[in-house]
Order: structure tokens, then sequence, then C-alpha cells
């Protein structure tokens, strides 16, 4: 597994060291992702809410950190939770799906409140603020399979909409590059070790966070005023 500098999750970078990745990574895009936002349309498919009060989804962009966090700020999610999908639950922990071989990806499983913002919506910011689809088995400086681009239906309806909200913005041509995300259904999802959850609440200063996850909270905040909520459901108050 390749990383742009060391498992910089691990280390304690210092700002100014994260000032000088910035400078890096505007003269030389090969060297870094900057986080961006794309504007992406309204599914015109979606999951109707029926009567149910509680659902999940599970989606995988990258390191799970900084997808559990935006999902958190969603008003109608009431939990989000960071783990593993895609592989065996024998796998499933962070050392075996770290080195890319297990068939794992980091996810989060999302359960929140269809009444209150649908399946397509939660796609909508997934593709837009979460994370950048177009990138395969990648994302920012983390590289392999453990990091793809992908969504784990946990239902039919959930697969038909994942498909067409996917070939919408296709064709729509709302990204420069295709769309990479795989639509994986029947996979089970994985709570990942209780040092992953919260993680971006909890570590608002390291390097990490602060260069390649609050921006994502910004965009959210920006892009959705209306789905944002200031307060963010973390784990650790959900139970």
């Amino acid at each position: 597994m390749f990383r742009i500098f060391p498992n910089p999750r691990r280390f304690g970078l210092t700002v100014a060291t994260v000032t000088l990745l910035s400078l890096a990574a505007s003269s030389s895009p090969s060297f870094a992702e900057v986080t961006r936002a794309v504007t992406t349309p309204v599914p015109a498919v979606d999951a109707a809410p029926g009567s149910a009060t509680s659902e999940v989804a599970v989606f995988a962009g990258g390191c799970f950190w900084g997808v559990q966090g935006v999902f958190q700020h969603v008003d109608g999610v009431t939990r989000a939770v960071s783990g593993y999908a895609g592989g065996e639950r024998t796998t499933a922990d962070y050392q075996a799906v770290s080195t890319g071989r297990t068939g794992h990806a980091e996810a989060v499983q999302v359960t929140f409140n269809p009444r209150k913002i649908s399946y397509g919506r939660l796609l909508q910011i997934f593709f837009s603020v979460a994370h950048d689809p177009t990138q395969l088995n990648r994302q920012g400086p983390d590289t392999g399979t453990q990091y793809r681009s992908a969504v784990f239906p946990a239902s039919v309806e959930q697969t038909r909409v994942a498909k067409a909200y996917i070939a919408q913005l296709g064709q729509a041509r709302v990204f420069g590059t295709p769309i990479v995300t795989a639509v994986e259904p029947d996979r089970a999802f994985y709570a990942a070790e209780a040092y992953h959850q919260d993680y971006l609440t909890q570590n608002p200063t390291s390097p990490y966070i602060m260069y390649h996850d609050l921006p994502k909270i910004e965009f959210l905040k920006q892009v959705f005023p209306l789905l944002y909520r200031a307060t963010p459901a973390l784990v650790a108050t959900s139970g």
C-alpha cells in the first residue's frame, strides 16, 4: 500500500507540515488531492419513504473517518458507524483490511429516517461532498482496494436507486472523468474498532483530519445547508 507520506493518519505531523503539503499539492496535483465539492443533481429515481422510520445504508469512499464525519452531520441521520464491508467476518479488522487483500473496503453504515431524508439524497451527498467517485482504488493519499468507491445496497430498492443515480450522473457528465463507484449488493457490514469511531470529532486538530476531512464538513454545510446539522450524531451518544 502506498501513501503520499508514511501512514499520515498515525503520525503526529505539525500544522506547518500540513501547510507544506498543501503548497506541494497546489504545485503538483499528483502529489496530493485537494478535497473538493461537486454540485450533483437531485436523483431522478429515488426510494419511496414507506412507513418505516429507520433504515440503513452503507457507503465506502476512502478513509472511513471523513465519510463517517460527513454523514454524522446530515439531518435525518441517527447513527453513522465506521467499519468494513465486502469481505468475510474473519478478516474484518483494521490490520487485515489494511493489507488490501481481504476484499473489504473501509465503509460507513448510515442509519437514517427515510421520512426525513431519502436514500437518494444520501447518495447525492455521498457523490457530492463525501468523496471523489472518479478515483479508482484510492482516495486522496490512501491507495488500495480497501479505499475503493463503493455502495453496498441493503435492499433491491437501494440497488435500483444507486445504479440509476450513477447512470444519471454519467449521462449528465457531472464529473470530468468516468465514475468508478461499484455497486456491491449482498455484502455484510462489520463495525470497526472502537478507536475509529467518531474519529473526526475527537481529533479535529489531527493534520490528516484538518487537511482531508474537515473541508468535507464545510462543503456539506455550503452545498446542502438545509440538510446540515451542527451537532453530529456520534456513536458514543447513540448507543
